[in-house]
């Protein structure tokens, strides 16, 4: 992959540009977290918030200009931005796709351009399952008033009313045939101003392309080996790097001899700043081979004991110093407790295991005045914050520019890589420097998921009703993401070191410990309480789905464990206690589509297992149901089949939708079934995929199938992160219903809990 030198891409101004011809709708062109799901994406009224002004819908509201989203050139050429970055879950395909819809034309017609802080709107971090109902809302509304514009302006030129024209496929119509191309209709046009709260969009049923499956743009690359990662990236002039890393977290490097190393073959420089050490080299084996002897020439002191013992992690997370938070409560009326049931769940650290070790490019102009750096970040524009402190530039000297990396699902080394990337190119200024972190860097050092423990009690009165439920989460913060420039790891060890920002929890209703915490359910009395943990033992931050994963797992086994100590059967009694029109439909379709029996009789080593889950209860809705089989003789899980439905509100491209939530499933069942972080009370031990094994193909299911309940108009609710709290309860409640055996430890498929599975 190449990149085209940046003073050739700077469009003209980002203000106000009016031209004969020309309508620039954009920031600078590169060619290469309050908006909720509640925003429309229709033709409504608009909403007034505090003040009477009306509010905007998506990111509109943070990026109100037209000229931040969309560029229609001379010849009618269509391009749109957007500040959320491509990670794999297919947004670039969706937004192709709802900006072609409103503005007329065919998918061919838009060049879509991903987070940059030279060219697209600032949106912060791409996360929680908020692309579409952010950017996508945003791009929907913008496209839509840009199309009602050109419209408008065509009406003035032919000399008709606008209801009288049409737009399709690039060219405005009159009913007597008379017509303007777009490049024609821009000319004069001034579309600095602000966006409307109310936009004309198209009619659901005259939709052309919104709620088809356009084959991802993406795809054809990554498939047959062309460059797509920035891993694939390759500049002229550019050289390697490698960082050598400390043995442990806060060791300290007391002694480095590197004459031996600077005379390596390729070998460019050493770079030492404190206990921060990298080598230089003109290929990447070289650079491989120095860090190799540049690691064996490195003397280090440890810190004393820096890491939990592992076999008691859960018990020291519970004797931390706490920040009480109250989640929530809800005090009704209800008849008196018959039964109460009480359990305790515990999740350990998991990694991100990406499949390409994170990696960046930096480049420093020959002045050593600018720095480009080309990352698979999920916020650019953080970054160039935290770049900025770390380098102690100005934010608009430092240009972050995304590019897909080879793995993401959540904070993972991404933002370290770009950051090490330029540490080391501004002592090279002028040559692009490509950091490449090797798979133990990645196992070792990146921010894990936090471990978790929660815990649960409820009654049961004598009709099988739930009347109370009182439920305990204890979890380290699950965002420290780029606050400051502290919280880059080799920031830590520089010879002035910065300090990372203090952790803190992310408020409801998002929620990032407590997140899905809440329960959905009919409950007449609950009470929520977490115990937010600042101090954290290993090093951690946001994984896909942050606490909805433990959370969800939890209240989907314990509502099993309730429907079995009421007799009923686990999806009857979730339906009992659900009141949500929406929530029950997807539990009804997925049980329907399963052929869930009440009545199925029991078979040996086999099992079935549901739950259901609305994403933060506040996005997209999804029931699960799986069956499993077990072998006697080893112990293996082999999930035979896996049948999920989901309403997301208005589906953009149906095929994207089942990507994303057959992903979740996955990967989701594969942190449920075996992974874990490998440590002991000196360092993580987990160094390659020996040490922290994932699914492989041989035990993915056999057969996974997503239905989705389309709502054409309704807002767009996000799938990416929908599936991940379900997998590991159905799993769950599975493996109970084929042994009669409740693990309430994760992984579930651990060594020694196959025992367990080969004696039931």
């Amino acid at each position: 992959m190449s990149a085209q030198p940046l003073e050739t891409v700077r469009g003209p101004s980002r203000r106000h540009f009016l031209a004969a011809g020309s309508l620039t709708v954009s920031f600078a062109l590169w060619p290469a977290a309050s908006a909720l799901a509640q925003q429309a994406t229709e033709a409504a009224a608009p909403v007034a918030v505090d003040g009477g002004a009306a509010k905007l819908p998506g990111d509109l509201g943070s990026s109100p200009m037209l000229d931040a989203w969309i560029r229609i050139d001379e010849k009618g050429a269509i391009t749109v931005f957007t500040g959320k970055a491509e990670l794999g879950t297919g947004i670039r395909t969706a937004f192709i796709q709802i900006a072609a819809e409103q503005l007329g034309v065919l998918p061919p017609a838009i060049h879509l351009v991903t987070a940059d802080t030279g060219a697209t709107p600032n949106e912060g971090y791409t996360a929680g399952s908020h692309s579409t109902a952010d950017s996508g809302t945003a791009i929907l509304h913008a496209a839509a008033q840009v199309r009602a514009l050109l419209l408008g302006t065509a009406a003035t030129k032919l000399g008709v009313a606008a209801d009288q024209l049409t737009a399709r496929d690039g060219k405005i119509t009159s009913a007597d045939g008379r017509s303007l191309s777009y490049g024609d209709a821009v000319s004069g046009l001034d579309l600095h101003r602000r966006a409307e709260p109310r936009s004309e969009l198209v009619e659901p049923a005259k939709h052309r392309v919104i709620g088809q499956s356009l084959r991802r743009v993406d795809i054809p690359g990554k498939v047959t080996g062309g460059a797509s990662y920035v891993q694939d990236m390759r500049l002229p002039g550019m050289v390697h790097a490698r960082i050598v890393r400390p043995p442990s977290y806060g060791a300290t490097l007391t002694a480095l001899d590197s004459a031996a190393v600077e005379k390596m073959p390729g070998v460019l420089k050493v770079v030492r700043d404190g206990s921060f050490v990298a080598v230089v080299a003109e290929d990447e084996w070289q650079a491989i081979q120095a860090m190799r002897a540049l690691t064996g020439a490195a003397r280090w002191q440890p810190q004393a004991a820096p890491l939990p013992t592992p076999a008691t992690i859960a018990e020291t997370l519970m004797k931390l110093p706490a920040r009480e938070i109250h989640v929530g409560d809800r005090h009704g009326t209800a008849a008196p407790s018959a039964k109460t049931l009480h359990a305790r769940f515990t999740k350990p650290y998991l990694a991100h295991a990406s499949i390409g070790p994170s990696c960046a490019v930096a480049q420093f102009d020959a002045e050593g005045a600018k720095l480009s750096v080309w990352t698979h970040s999920q916020g650019v524009f953080p970054m160039r914050a935290a770049l900025a402190e770390l380098l102690s530039m100005k934010p608009e000297d430092i240009r972050c520019i995304h590019v897909e990396g080879s793995g993401c699902y959540g904070h993972n080394a991404a933002d370290d890589a770009g950051a090490e990337a330029a540490l080391i190119a501004r002592a090279l200024p002028g040559k692009p420097v490509r950091v490449q972190w090797m798979r133990e860097d990645e196992f070792t050092w990146e921010p894990f998921g936090p471990a978790m423990v929660t815990d649960v009690k409820a009654s049961l009165d004598a009709d099988g009703r739930v009347v109370d439920w009182q439920y305990e989460i204890w979890s380290n913060s699950h965002n420290q993401r780029l606050d400051n420039a502290g919280r880059f790891i080799s920031a830590q060890y520089l010879a002035k070191p910065f300090v990372p920002a203090p952790p803190k929890p992310i408020p409801m209703p998002e929620g990032g410990g407590d997140r899905n915490s809440l329960p959905l359910y009919n409950f007449a009395n609950y009470e929520v309480q977490h115990h937010f943990l600042p101090d954290m033992p290993v090093r951690v931050s946001a994984m896909r789905g942050l606490g909805a994963f433990m959370n969800v797992f939890t209240i989907e086994s314990f509502m099993d464990e309730l429907a079995a100590a009421a007799g009923a059967d686990p999806v009857a009694f979730r339906l009992k206690h659900l009141d949500d029109p929406r929530a029950r439909d997807v539990v009804n379709l997925a049980a329907q589509r399963f052929g869930w029996d009440a009545k199925r009789k029991r078979v040996p080593h086999r099992g079935v297992g549901f739950s259901f889950a609305q994403y933060k209860n506040l996005m997209s809705y999804l029931a699960l149901a799986v069956e499993i089989s077990i072998v006697p003789e080893t112990g293996e899980v082999r999930i035979e089949r896996a049948v999920a439905a989901i309403d997301c509100g208005q589906v953009v491209n149906p095929d994207g939708v089942r990507n994303q939530v057959e992903g979740g499933i996955l990967q989701s069942s594969s942190w449920a079934l075996f992974e874990q972080v490998q440590y002991d009370s000196q360092r993580i031990r987990s160094h390659d995929w020996s040490g922290y094994p994932i699914m492989r193909f041989s035990e993915v299911p056999r057969k996974v199938e997503v239905h989705l309940i389309d709502r054409p108009g309704a807002p767009f609710l996000g799938t990416g992160e929908a599936s991940q709290g379900p997998a590991p309860a159905a799993m769950a409640n599975a493996i109970a219903d084929a042994t009669g055996r409740r693990l309430r430890t994760l992984p579930l498929a651990a060594e020694g809990r196959l025992k367990e599975y080969r004696t039931g």
